[in-house]
């Protein structure tokens, strides 16, 4: 199954930003115990490459992508080290380039219509909204949709349990992103994912 097949049936990307290597493992096996195999690990702290080539190599059963991707070097390095799918915060040119090159899926991050329209020129019609919570929301994205029928949306930030189930409703939401689901210890990490997983699974049927 490729990335944004995948990224479709479980419908929840959580963002990750480790602070050190120790806590790939405890981070994604407390995922993979709450039935989310799938993170994005961003490119912010200094660690990030190191625990995304860990993450690759050490959980090859989870879909494992780099986000925060701003720059050619990084994009690169993160599909070097075997990201399945890139992330911005917005459009990257160069970004895009490789991301074609390596025939890996770029997910830009977008507010405007111009920004969506930037994208429709490159063929991309799977968009990051971000941030969600900022910049209106749900309401926002519906508006967008109206004008763009032909796009889905990953909205990010200001997505959490509370909310989850009334944006994935939305049937141009394919999938949401956020960290809300790696807050606390391993535990509640798990009991956070499950209790997604379980909205989820009760839009779908």
């Amino acid at each position: 199954m490729d990335a944004i097949s995948k990224i479709k049936e479980i419908r929840i990307v959580p963002v990750v930003v480790f602070n050190n290597i120790k806590e790939v493992d405890s981070i994604l096996q407390a995922l993979i115990d709450g039935d989310v195999p799938i993170a994005e690990i961003c490119y912010r702290t200094e660690c990030a490459p190191a625990c995304l080539k860990k993450a690759v190599l050490e959980y090859p059963n989870m879909l494992i992508g780099a986000g925060t991707i701003i720059d050619k070097k990084q994009c690169i390095e993160a599909i070097n080290y075997g990201a399945k799918f890139i992330v911005s915060p917005g459009f990257s040119d160069e970004v895009y380039e490789e991301c074609k090159k390596s025939e890996i899926p770029y997910i830009p991050g977008v507010l405007t219509p111009t920004e969506i329209m930037n994208a429709l020129s490159k063929n991309i019609n799977l968009v990051k909204f971000f941030p969600a919570g900022e910049f209106g929301g749900l309401k926002t994205i519906k508006a967008l949709s109206s004008a763009f029928p032909q796009v889905s949306f990953m909205p990010t930030g200001g997505v959490n349990n509370d909310n989850l189930k009334e944006f994935l409703s939305f049937k141009k939401i394919i999938a949401c992103g956020g960290s809300w689901l790696v807050k606390g210890n391993k535990e509640e990490i798990t009991q956070l994912s499950l209790c997604a997983r379980k909205i989820v699974k009760e839009i779908n049927n």
